[in-house]
């Protein structure tokens, strides 16, 4: 694959103009519950949102939160924002407060956008000082009412212009800062390599707050293409959207592509579609097969990502049926260098971790040195790029042909049903409770979530039902342990230290299919 004709990034919020340079205005750009945006209105609106957010937030650099469900609002803020020179902070509407808290606290938010149900769940204390709260329809009302519409901006590219919170491993989720150049190059990429069109149709289904869920909104608005955005309860929503809205690109995780494979697509929402991506854990061969039987007109392309450097890898359809399990080449503007334990470039065949490098590189974690020198590092010298590069934790391994396979993960974060979740805000939670003198929260391989979220504690059983009862008030859904397992003692290692290692090879062994 060659590279896109277009490698000097720009503001972010120039993706707004681009359909209209093309001569594209009149076509859809946003398709909403209660009407939709042209290019026109959408360059419009995301004018007048950040006239409005300026004169409201007049410090550059500043964080402003949204905090809601898919609508107008969410899906404007990353342009509108990056245009008032302030910096956007989507917090994923699954979390509940606790974790929203957190977040504002971390960021310094100066302004929080939400729905009024989520606002109203913000309690003393969880807003930073001066940090005010809006009513996401109050905000667009006063966008309208204050009538300011603010030019392209002439942002460095190397700005910041977004923090997006992902959780680690150990610890509270940490915000990856991202910059117009980041955001700019991995619309122009996505949408290159997919072959996007001013004539296609996305369905967003995933959540605005992940670099792979905003990425369905650049990439198809730097095409001139129409985004349809979409908060689903059922996987058959996601079939009658499809058939509704003529789409032609659907981007999924494993265990959504699992559920819609066992969902009845009539014959008008299967025939439109033209690609099917899919990021968030690695397809299975026979998921892989369904998804061919299903979509049999549909290029499927199986991807690798990190947040970080938001996206890595994609392998070419062509090669889907003949090699399902691949992570494919990297995608334009991405550097993926294999390192071996000495440092060097493995070999074909030898295990070592992927290292990103290139223009995609994220600017570290907010206000986390140490965090950030751990994962983001100088480029081994055999980097074209130099710079800094992110060493992924992954273990992966490239056949001769050039193309890589995932070997396994090298840290202990939990990921459920696309969702990376961090074993510690678990465990932090059960212990906050009281219910539990000490808590362990691990992975367990599941056919349909990739792992599930299971809880080892230690305490008094009889608190049992108390303790799901807590959990359920303060994680969302998706961290939700599938089980709870009470101990009288937990093992210890030769520091002293709960034996991890010996917890999960426990829970494997038990939960083996």
């Amino acid at each position: 694959m060659h590279q896109p004709p277009d490698p000097l990034p720009r503001p972010l919020d120039h993706l707004a103009e681009l359909a209209g340079v093309a001569g594209l205005g009149e076509h859809p750009a946003l398709v909403l519950r209660g009407g939709s945006l042209n290019h026109n209105q959408l360059r419009q609106r995301v004018a007048m949102l950040a006239g409005w957010l300026a004169q409201a937030v007049p410090e550059r650099g500043a964080r402003v939160a949204s905090w809601a469900a898919k609508g107008e609002l969410t899906c404007l803020l990353p342009l509108a924002a990056a245009r008032a020179g302030l910096v956007h902070v989507p917090i994923n509407p699954l979390l509940k407060r606790a974790q929203a808290a957190h977040i504002l606290a971390d960021s310094g938010a100066h302004l929080l956008m939400g729905t009024p149900a989520r606002l109203a769940s913000i309690e003393a204390g969880d807003l930073p000082e001066g940090c005010a709260a809006l009513d996401e329809a109050e905000a667009l009302a006063a966008a309208e009412t204050a009538g300011l519409e603010l030019a392209p901006s002439q942002a460095d590219p190397n700005e910041l212009a977004a923090i997006l919170y992902t959780s680690g491993s150990t610890g509270r989720p940490k915000g990856v800062m991202l910059s117009h150049a980041n955001m700019w190059l991995g619309a122009v990429s996505v949408a290159h390599y997919l072959g996007l069109a001013e004539d296609d149709v996305t369905l967003a289904v995933l959540p605005l707050s992940f670099d792979y869920g905003q990425n369905q909104l650049l990439s198809t608005w730097y095409a001139g293409g129409s985004v349809v955005p979409l908060d689903f309860l059922f996987p058959k929503d996601v079939a009658k959207a499809c058939a509704k809205h003529g789409v032609t690109t659907l981007a999924a995780v494993p265990p959504l592509w699992v559920q819609l494979t066992e969902t009845e697509w009539p014959a008008e929402a299967r025939a439109p579609l033209r690609r099917l991506t899919n990021s968030g854990g690695a397809l299975t061969v026979d998921l892989v097969r369904s998804l061919r039987g299903m979509f049999p007109d549909a290029r499927l392309f199986p991807m690798y990502g990190l947040t970080e450097a938001f996206r890595s890898t994609y392998l070419d359809p062509a090669l889907v049926d003949t090699h399902p399990t691949s992570m494919g080449k990297a995608i334009p503007f991405a550097e993926i260098l294999v390192v071996n334990d000495a440092g060097e470039v493995a070999a074909d065949g030898e295990e070592g971790e992927l290292v990103h490098c290139g223009p995609l590189v994220a600017q570290g974690y907010w206000q986390d040195p140490e965090r950030t020198v751990e994962r983001f590092k100088p480029a081994p010298a055999a980097s074209q790029y130099g710079g800094m590069a992110v060493f992924s934790g992954d273990r992966v391994r490239r056949d001769a042909d050039g193309l890589l396979y995932f070997a396994g993960r090298r840290d202990a974060m939990i990921k459920s049903a696309g969702n990376r979740i961090s074993p510690q805000e678990i465990e932090e939670a059960a212990l906050a409770s009281g219910l539990a003198a000490e808590a362990v929260a691990l992975g367990v391989a599941h056919p349909r979530l990739g792992q599930a979220v299971h809880l080892v504690v230690r305490g008094d059983e009889a608190a049992r039902e108390e303790l799901v009862k807590r959990l359920q008030r303060d994680l969302p859904n998706f961290m939700q342990p599938q089980m709870i397992h009470w101990r009288s003692a937990m093992p210890l290692n030769p520091n002293g230290k709960i034996d991890r290692t010996a917890l999960q090879a426990e829970l494997n062994k038990e939960f083996a299919e």
